[in-house]
């Protein structure tokens, strides 16, 4: 059949000819008859290091506290991103859940450039302490700065450093973003793998923007600059497609840790490497998810982690087309990743 034959037939029939589907709209489904697994709860109680305040209701919060206890979330932390009043409405939401739900404040920017920047941070800081903050986070940096991507102040900036000791005395640990994974600097062309995470999340070739590695350094800089600190890396620093540049953070940097969160579609297609650095690293990961609130979100994660399930597809969730692998780790490994790891951080912040 000539492809005007086939195109008139896929039209005939309310198809899409194949010469006509957008990778936008491609969904692509396993036909490969393989175990699947379906976890509907972890097994081994967990605490997410890496979560929003996406309840916008009382009642919104209720059911999320129901569904972690359904999935076997014990707790989630909260990074509210902001002070102020930000702050003191979630510890009015979330307050009424104290066994679910665990607060860090974040960091207003504003007025970076002007005498007291540092002072005022730091008594906002004692201040949401005072109100029950935990930690502080997530502070973003995607190479432009940490106003907004903007402004040109980096973590390794000196104005950030009476901070950062203040994050060390008042026990608080950071929950820092640096940049983005190397996709979303790769051209947004047929070569990218990930052209569809890449094209919403891409990173501006600007002068203005550091590099990956650029604003990896910046972190590296700053961590080795207060070792009474406790940093967390979110997202794998964002080295999901060379994780030897996290590897060599850890190594250098016994105050840093990582966090998992948003970044299993980045790791899932490469299971084995996933699995071993994760197997290397195994006191030093967090579980974290990043993505919501809904029990099909956790069961996700779940699978991938716990499972040795091959080649599915998480479209919807993720955004990417590729395959997923489950990483199967070693009960030992996944209680750690799940729950003992973030306990032993936070009775490391306490003890400095």
């Amino acid at each position: 059949m000539n492809p005007a034959a086939i195109l008139l037939l896929a039209t005939t029939l309310g198809a899409q000819a194949p010469d006509q589907l957008l990778l936008k709209d491609y969904r692509p489904r396993s036909i490969y008859r393989i175990p699947v697994t379906r976890v509907e709860k972890a097994r081994f109680p967990v605490v997410d290091m890496h979560s929003h305040a996406y309840a916008e209701t009382d009642e919104q919060a209720a059911a999320w506290a129901a569904t972690m206890d359904r999935s076997g979330i014990e707790r989630t932390v909260v990074l509210v991103t902001g002070g102020g009043a930000d702050f003191d409405a979630a510890v009015k939401r979330y307050g009424k859940f104290p066994r679910h739900f665990e607060l860090w404040c974040g960091i207003d920017f504003t007025g970076s450039g002007r005498p007291g920047f540092a002072e005022g941070v730091v008594a906002e800081l004692r201040r949401c302490r005072a109100a029950g903050a935990k930690g502080v986070g997530e502070v973003t940096d995607k190479g432009g700065g940490l106003a907004g991507n903007a402004g040109g102040m980096h973590l390794d900036d000196p104005r950030m450093d009476p901070i950062l000791e203040a994050c060390a005395d008042l026990g608080l640990p950071i929950n820092v973003h640096v940049g983005e994974d190397q996709w979303m600097y790769e051209p947004a062309d047929a070569s990218n793998d990930g052209l569809m995470n890449a094209f919403t999340w891409k990173i501006a070739d600007s002068p203005a923007i550091l590099r990956h590695d650029q604003v990896l350094a910046t972190l590296d800089r700053a961590v080795a600059r207060h070792p009474r600190t406790t940093f967390i890396a979110c997202h794998l620093a964002n080295c999901c497609q060379d994780l030897a540049q996290l590897a060599a953070l850890l190594d250098r940097h016994a105050n840093l840790y990582a966090d998992i969160g948003a970044r299993f579609a980045e790791t899932a297609p490469v299971p084995r490497a996933a699995a071993q650095f994760i197997g290397r690293y195994q006191d030093r990961l967090l579980y974290g998810t990043d993505m919501g609130m809904d029990a099909a979100m956790y069961q996700i994660t779940f699978r991938i982690l716990e499972s040795e399930d091959e080649h599915f597809y998480e479209v919807e969730q993720f955004g990417y087309h590729w395959p997923l692998y489950g990483f199967g780790l070693e009960p030992g490994i996944l209680r750690k990743l799940y729950r003992d790891n973030a306990l032993a951080l936070m009775k490391r912040v306490a003890r400095n």
